[in-house]
């Protein structure tokens, strides 16, 4: 269950919701359930959050149209997931956030999570990701 936290400068909903898009297109294209995906922004304090020894706020702004400020991503995934996976993610998210030459700070970290340490109810009972919901040993089972 792939679960990317975007945490950074001011995205319009739109800009949000097309980067979530991109993510989980890139996603199910390798396999990933759609509903499996979950992409959650959260808004990044420029004065609370340090690059250098200087607040993010301090740092050079791109010019208008000329991309990102600044992210701090992490993105929990499989530990089963291999290098390539892992890089041709971080090179997505980068590209779907507008990431380029003149972004002054942009951080990807990868969070190794084990399937079965997720837990999600998605239009169905609670169940854990690595087991399809009422499977045996599932919180959603039926009696």
């Amino acid at each position: 269950m792939p679960t990317i936290t975007i945490a950074s400068s001011e995205l319009s909903a739109a800009r949000r919701r097309a980067v979530a898009l991109s993510v989980t297109r890139w996603l199910t294209g390798r396999g990933v359930r759609r509903d499996h995906v979950v992409v959650r922004f959260e808004p990044a304090d420029e004065e609370r959050v340090y690059v250098g020894g200087w607040p993010v706020a301090a740092l050079p702004r791109p010019a208008e149209g000329a991309g990102l400020h600044h992210a701090s991503v992490v993105c929990r995934v499989s530990p089963d997931r291999d290098e390539e996976f892992r890089a041709e993610l971080a090179a997505r998210i980068a590209e779907a956030l507008g990431v380029s030459e003149h972004t002054p700070f942009f951080y990807l970290e990868f969070r190794p999570t084990s399937p079965s340490d997720v837990h999600i109810a998605a239009g169905g009972p609670l169940h854990r990701s690595d087991r399809p919901a009422g499977a045996d040993g599932s919180e959603g089972r039926s009696a």
